[in-house]
Parts: structure tokens; sequence; C-alpha cells
């Protein structure tokens, strides 16, 4: 750590984490987001690996816990203890007429979505931090939950790999905006707009209370169709056959598919460290191998990007956002192209905007003529987000240009906070204050050498 140059962050990330601890899982924020989201405890325990990898361990265990029946590990892990009316769609807004077989029991309330498949990637930064301690109840411990984890992680994978591609393709198919992470980004605009929203119950968006204006949050247009994809999931109980059949939103995400990608490869090296059979080893590097030439075939040599494919209007979706970057994360293996894309996030379209307050990736282009500075996924630099291009580069050699992500980052929430996202040309926090996952990419970053 950089001593003196970001003087009490760690202090500041580590007590945002501890004011968030609720006994073996951390909300995702105080107030805002009450419970236990999946890709935030994933980000969470990178953090806490930094500090506790006993910790960090028993974070990802708690979320499995949720983990249903045929592998899916749900978005949220509802808190039964959250305050009433802090959150839009409660745990009984999720259960379907006819009860879910694969569901979990209670008293673990889960959502019926998913979310980007990080946790293989955090679970290995766990072993590594044991490695680092050596020995010791703390390293010890986290390296039996591991083991304990790994059948887990291998069926959650399995699941993507299957029901969410029956075709082989290697690209995993989103149900909602929810399971991109991006709630409202750009990307799901056509998708959602071609959605024909029926009778929903009237509802109140306690998510405005917590931010300081409206347009930080996605529009009601929006969570109108939220609410309906919800309500025709629920209607067909989850049902994997019958939602590829008949559900109006299906959408090839470029970029959770990479995160898996990344993940396999995370998850190959945790298998041979856990004496997995030879045949589950292979399993995976198929998975990576078609995972590569599913994101070649979205590739876009006018923008230099990956894009994702609406399976229903059949086409892909030609919109400038950070998923883009898919194969970065994934780890592109065509000199050619990885250039291109490298080329395409370190120009004025991204990263080199010259307004903007620092030199990061904004989620949407300013170039889209739908960006928004502002609003959640249409323009604001998420934290999160530049720690996985920060992660990518430097597992490249990239290690100068992974330096100065890290570096800009560190600017951001030492001046800012950690905010949940910040607007990208004042550098204002926004969103929800206290963030976890921000707290938990600070200490990573600051524990790291360049």
């Amino acid at each position: 750590m950089e001593a003196g140059v970001w003087d009490g962050m760690f202090d500041r990330a580590v007590g945002v984490l501890r004011r968030n601890d609720m006994g073996g899982w951390t909300r995702a924020a105080p107030n805002l987001y009450p419970h236990q989201w999946s890709w935030d405890s994933a980000f969470i325990a990178i953090g806490l690996a930094r500090v506790n990898p006993h910790r960090a361990a028993r974070e990802l265990i708690t979320l499995f816990s949720g983990q249903w029946a045929n592998g899916k590990v749900p978005h949220i892990v509802f808190n039964p203890h959250a305050p009433p009316r802090s959150y839009l769609l409660g745990p009984e807004h999720w259960a379907p007429a006819v009860p879910i077989p694969d569901a979990p029991a209670l008293p673990r309330q889960t959502s019926g979505l998913c979310q980007p498949a990080i946790h293989a990637i955090a679970a290995l930064r766990i072993l590594e931090a044991a490695d680092e301690v050596g020995s010791g109840e703390m390293a010890d411990g986290a390296r039996m939950f591991i083991r304990h984890l790994y059948p887990h992680l291998l069926s959650w994978h399995r699941y993507l790999l299957t029901e969410r591609d029956p075709e082989g393709s290697g690209l995993v198919t989103i149900y909602h905006p929810w399971e991109s992470g991006t709630d409202n980004s750009p990307r799901w605009d056509a998708a959602l707009e071609a959605v024909k929203v029926g009778e929903l119950a009237p509802y109140e968006r306690f998510d405005l209370q917590f931010v300081d204006e409206p347009s930080e949050r996605p529009a009601r247009e929006e969570y109108d169709r939220y609410l309906w994809l919800v309500e025709l999931l629920k209607k067909v109980s989850y049902n994997e056959a019958e939602i590829r059949r008949t559900h109006p939103f299906l959408v090839k995400d470029v970029l959770f598919s990479a995160i898996l990608i990344s993940a396999n490869e995370a998850l190959l090296e945790i298998a041979a460290r856990v004496g997995a059979p030879d045949e589950e080893r292979e399993e995976m590097e198929t998975w990576i191998s078609r995972g590569r030439q599913g994101l070649k075939g979205c590739y876009d040599p006018t923008f230099n990007l990956c894009l994702d494919y609406d399976l229903r209007a059949g086409e892909p979706v030609r919109v400038r956002t950070i998923a883009g970057f898919a194969p970065l994360i994934a780890g592109e293996p065509d000199r050619e192209r990885h250039d291109a894309l490298l080329d395409a996030l370190f120009s004025p379209a991204f990263v080199t905007d010259p307004g903007l307050r620092w030199p990061l990736p904004p989620s949407t282009s300013p170039k889209e003529p739908r960006f928004h500075p502002r609003a959640y996924w249409r323009g604001p630099v998420w934290p999160v987000i530049s720690w996985l291009l920060w992660h990518s580069l430097r597992r490249d050699g990239e290690k100068e240009r992974a330096a100065d992500l890290r570096h800009s980052s560190l600017e951001q929430l030492d001046v800012g906070g950690f905010a949940e996202y910040f607007e990208p040309f004042t550098g204002e926090p926004l969103g929800s204050d206290d963030q976890s996952w921000t707290a938990a990419v600070a200490l990573d970053w600051l524990l790291e050498d360049d």
C-alpha cells in the first residue's frame, strides 16, 4: 500500500464493511440495499480476503446457502430482519402460485433471477490471500470453506452453460435486465420497448427515498417493464424451457458471458487445488474455449466492440457501452482484436473524453444519444467495473494502463467516498452512500502494488 498517498482510506473502507456486516454476510448498502446481492457479495469477498480470508469465505458460503437445486445462485438472498418498505420487491413478490421445486427451502428466501458469476474469481482470490497468510486458523478455515464451496460453484456454472445456453453458443441468455447487473443500460432499451406490459398492481418506488434526485435511478416506464417481466417469470414458475419458449426478453449478454469465462479460468485453478476429477477440468476448458468463440462472433469491427444479441429481435444490440469490452475481461486471445479493443477503451468515446473528471470508463459512451451522466448505468462511472477492467489489464500484462486505472479510481474514491457510482464529468458521488462493494474494491486496490 502506498503510505501517505491515500491516508485513512483503508480504515474508512474497513469501517464501511464492518458497519454493513450482518454476521456472516454483508448487506450491499445500509439503506437502499439491505439484503444480500449475489455479485455484490462476490466483490465484497474479494475485498474481505485482504483483511480476513476466513470471513471472506463465509460471505460466499452464506450466499450459496440460497442456491437453487438446479444450480442457480439467486441475485438476492433476503434479509428477514430488513426494515419494512425498505426495498420494492420483498420475498413475497417472487413466489409463484405453483411452488418452485428448485427453490431453496425456508428460511433462505430468494429472488428468482441471477447475476454475473464472479464468485469463482472471488474464491480464487480468497485462496491466494490464504496462501499469503500461510497457516493458522484464518487461512486454514478459508481453504476448508473453498473446498466445501467448489461443487456448488461447479453446479452454478453448469446451470449457466446448459439452461442459459442450450444452443451451446458459449454465451449466457438473460431473462431480465436485472440479471445483467447493468439494470437500465441502453443495451436493453430496444428489447424492453418490445415488451407489452399488462395489468400491474400499484407499487411505490422506495429507492427514490435514498437518492438526491429521481434521475439517478431508472425511470417509471422502465420499472413497469421490469416488474412485468418478473410477473411473467412467476407465471411459469421459473420453468426454464417455458421461459425460452414464451418469454419476451431473451438476450445473449456478452458482459455476463465474459465474466463467466474469466470465472471458469478461476474455477479451473480451484479444481486443480482441490484435486477435482480430470473430466471436470476438461469440461471447464471446453467452456472457456466455447465462450471465447462465442464472443468472437459478437465482435463488431465498426465499433471495435463486442455486442449483445437480442434473440427475440434476431439482431445485435448496436449500442456503445462498457459491456463492449467483454473480450478484455474474458482474455482476448487474438492480438489484433485485443489491441483494437484497447484503442476503443482509451479513445475519446470512453476513457479519454476530454470532459471527464478522471480518466475512467463511463458505463455508456458519451457519444451515445441515450447517454445520461447521472442516470445509473446510462453514463456514470462504476468503481466495480473499473476494477474488472483493471484486473483484466493487469492479467494481460498491460501494467501501465492498469496502474493508471487504479490510481485514478483511488483518487475518485478519496474525493467522493465509497459511493455506488459517480458522475463522470464532475466526479459527484451518486446513488447509495457507503456501498459495500465500492469499499471492497478499494481495499483490493490499496493493498496491491502496481
